[in-house]
């Protein structure tokens, strides 16, 4: 497609942009150049002028492209894209090699000169297949004297949503109509790529839940929408495939307990060539002894020489380095499953290491090598022990925060925990697309109501809110709790807005719910109490503010610790009506 029309979603880590004055789609070669590319990659997109490819570039935010110019064009384009950071690589086109490989040499982006179409798809795939590699997702997790005290709000938001993901999605169950909805989900975004649309449909017709190693080993819109999905935690695709990660992580787990027996309980090493950034390079320089996750499954081999094959010759990009991690396994640990992919795996490779997604390591020494004239970082580490104290404690954690409802529930309640509020936002409405259910629907309008509050957009979150409601009313008896909680909902939305009348109207309804329906010290109770003395002290009737923060406090204090923060802030708004009522 031209760069200036609408983009659709992307099903990769990257795109191509190709730079071509003379490009008409109408055109046979052209068109055939662009069949060829898109065996490689999927979302290609045409710039007609060297500005387009400027702006285009700029504007695709954290995405990387790999950008295919003429050498004429190139000469001047280069010098003008080759420091932008959504650049990854760039690719010359040309008639006369020998005319251009001159002053390409000193762009370090400039990954070759070629003359005919094989030449650049074939560079092209060595250049995607490295930036798969390097682009796994990773979070790091401090060493701690105390793990019981770290705090959740500290953590990366990969390491707990795809821990929490996991959990789910082992869970769940599917059934053929999921493969379907999959494929149909696919189609559009492949539309025009001939093998891409072909492979769905295969994939469609003929897939088994057996077979989820070989499907993402074959690194088709398998292995490239699951890639993409871990690295960016969208929500969307991963609930359209999340059947696929619940086969792939069964197949790793029962394998593991298969093979198991072949290692003899005896250690062994595999290993793992990438590029890393500078930035998350540092990280690993302050989290020596801390954990490391791949939020994504991992890829290692038995065979070093195979993993410094990711590893490119000299410095050809000044912000990454070369890191080899050297991972040390116990075969007797089952807090990640791994296995020897062998035949399984499409490309039949007896040397690989396949680990379930979210494996966490010990992170250990880190040592400059030099092979082959190649510097690189040699990172040691360890797959975690079941009885790891820190991450024991940290699961724990994370779980407890979490407890009840469905899978996709307990993986929203986690997102909007650490504020992941976009995340959150796309997951729920996925979800209200996805069901009929009323009681389902209700829910997650009331969800997207406490996201829209949370990010100050009253409007949508009282829209949301009476969609609930309006669901609510009609299917529930008029004192069912869950009406109380829309109305409470409602009133502190209006509170928020300084529409006192308005909040304390909505509020005094979920009070008459309450008060017919729960325990006399329940603690939705104390909560509504001093929700509505907070709405009458703002509005200067401070008498009947103290009377609901006593009522709060009275229900707080039988049921929390003395030093539990909801004391204190009750108390202190307690005082503050006091002192207030004295003058």
């Amino acid at each position: 497609m031209h760069a200036d029309q609408p983009r659709r979603r992307m099903a990769q880590n990257y795109l191509l942009v190709w730079v071509d004055f003379n490009f008409d789609e109408k055109d046979k070669d052209c068109q055939n150049t662009l069949m060829h590319l898109r065996r490689v990659v999927n979302d290609i997109n045409i710039c007609t002028q060297p500005d387009a490819c400027v702006q285009f570039l700029n504007s695709i935010g954290d995405e990387k492209a790999f950008v295919i110019t003429s050498g004429s064009l190139g000469q001047h384009l280069v010098a003008d894209i080759h420091d932008i950071p959504q650049a990854n690589a760039i690719y010359i086109f040309c008639g006369n090699k020998s005319r251009h490989e001159t002053w390409t040499k000193k762009w370090s982006k400039i990954q070759g000169v070629h003359t005919n179409i094989n030449e650049i798809c074939e560079a092209l795939a060595v250049g995607v297949k490295q930036y798969d590699q390097d682009s796994i997702p990773m979070s790091f997790v401090t060493v701690r004297g105390d793990a019981s005290n770290t705090n959740l709000d500290e953590l990366e938001p990969s390491f707990m949503y795809t821990q929490i993901l996991k959990n789910i999605l082992i869970e769940m169950k599917h059934d053929k109509q999921a493969i379907k909805d999959l494929a149909n989900y696919c189609r559009p975004l492949y539309c025009g790529n001939i093998d891409g649309e072909e492979t769905i449909k295969e994939f469609e017709l003929t897939y088994q839940p057996d077979q989820a190693i070989w499907w993402y080993t074959r690194e088709c819109f398998t292995y490239q929408m699951l890639n993409r999905a871990l690295r960016t935690l969208d929500a969307e695709v991963i609930i359209n495939m999340g059947f696929f990660i619940h086969d792939l992580c069964k197949q790793i787990q029962q394998l593991h307990h298969q093979q198991v027996s072949s290692y003899k309980g005896k250690p062994f090493i595999v290993y793992r060539g990438q590029r890393l950034s500078k930035a998350d390079f540092e990280k690993f320089s302050k989290t020596t002894g801390g954990l490391l996750s791949f939020n994504n499954f991992l890829s290692t081999s038995q065979k070093r020489e195979k993993s410094l094959e990711f590893i490119p010759l000299g410095l050809d990009d000044p912000d990454k380095m070369s890191i080899l991690f050297v991972i040390t396994v116990d075969p007797n640990i089952f807090t990640t499953p791994f296995a020897s992919v062998g035949d399984l795996g499409y490309f039949k490779d007896e040397a690989e290491i396949l680990f379930s997604m979210h494996s966490v390591f010990r992170i250990g020494t880190v040592k400059q090598r030099a092979d082959k004239n190649n510097l690189y970082c040699e990172v040691q580490l360890q797959l975690t022990a079941d009885d790891d104290p820190q991450l024991r404690v940290l699961t724990k954690r994370m779980e407890s925060e979490v407890q009840g409802g469905t899978g996709w529930e307990r993986l929203g309640r986690i997102l909007f925990k650490i504020r992941q509020l976009d995340k959150a936002e796309e997951l729920y409405t996925m979800l209200l697309e996805q069901t009929c259910d009323k009681s389902d629907r209700a829910h997650y309008y009331h969800q997207l109501g406490n996201l829209k509050h949370n990010q100050v957009d009253y409007k949508m979150a009282i829209e949301y809110y009476e969609k609930a409601l309006e669901i609510r009313e009609k299917s529930l008896p008029s004192n069912h709790p869950k009406l109380a909680t829309s109305y409470s909902s409602i009133g502190l939305v209006y509170r928020s807005m300084g529409e006192y009348s308005s909040a304390l109207s909505f509020l005094e309804k979920a009070l008459e719910i309450y008060q017919k329906t729960l325990p006399s010290n329940h603690p939705d109770l104390a909560t509504l109490y001093h929700s509505i003395g907070s709405v009458y002290r703002s509005v200067g009737e401070y008498s009947k503010a103290l009377t609901y923060f006593e009522r709060a406090l009275n229900i707080r204090q039988h049921a929390l610790p003395a030093n539990h923060p909801h004391i204190k802030t009750v108390k202190e708004n307690i005082e503050s009506c006091r002192q207030i009522m004295k003058k």
